[in-house]
C-alpha cells in the first residue's frame, strides 16, 4: 500500500486538472511543479497499472499518478470538496522542505487547507483513508515497467 501522502497528492493532481485521460488505457499526469509528465497505463479491466513515477517504478507501490488516474476514471471516488481543497499545493517543494518527512508535509498542508478553504482536516483524512481502503479492496497489480522514469 502506498503512504497516505500519495492519496493527498493524487487529490491535488485531480483538483489542478493535471490528469489527462488519453484513451481507455492511457493517461498522463503532470507533476505539481509542472516539470515532469508521468505516463500511466492500465489494462482494460484496470487490474494491472503501470506508471513511470519513482514510487510506482522503483518502490513497487502505486504512486500518486496512478491513484489520480483511478480517481479521474471513477474507479475510486472521493468527495469533490476534499479533492478541490487540495488543489494548488506545491507538493514537491514541501516534500523537499521537510526532507521527505511525509508527516510534517501533511501537517503543514492540513494547517494551510483549513485556513484557506475551511475544510476540516479530519474530513480530508477520513476521505484519504477511505481511498486507501478502496485500493486495498481493488488490489491492483503492478504492470510491466515499459516506460522509463522521466
Amino acid at each position: 500500500m502506498p503512504p497516505i501522502i500519495k492519496v493527498y497528492e493524487a487529490f491535488g493532481a485531480v483538483a489542478d486538472g493535471r490528469v489527462q485521460l488519453q484513451d481507455d488505457c492511457h493517461a498522463t499526469v503532470i507533476s505539481s511543479d509542472f516539470t515532469r509528465t508521468y505516463q500511466v497505463e492500465n489494462s482494460t479491466d484496470c487490474r494491472s497499472i503501470s506508471s513511470n513515477d519513482n514510487a510506482s517504478y522503483w518502490q513497487g507501490y502505486l504512486g500518486y499518478p496512478a491513484i489520480a488516474m483511478m480517481l479521474k476514471r471513477g474507479l475510486l471516488q472521493a468527495r469533490e470538496d476534499v479533492i478541490q481543497a487540495l488543489g494548488k499545493i506545491p507538493w514537491k517543494k514541501l516534500n523537499r522542505r521537510f526532507r521527505g518527512d511525509y508527516g510534517r508535509t501533511i501537517a503543514e498542508v492540513m494547517r494551510t487547507v483549513e485556513e484557506t478553504t475551511g475544510v476540516d482536516h479530519r474530513v480530508i483524512e477520513a476521505e484519504a483513508n477511505a481511498i486507501l481502503q478502496a485500493l486495498k479492496n481493488l488490489a491492483p497489480v503492478r504492470g510491466a515497467r515499459r516506460i522509463q522514469v522521466p
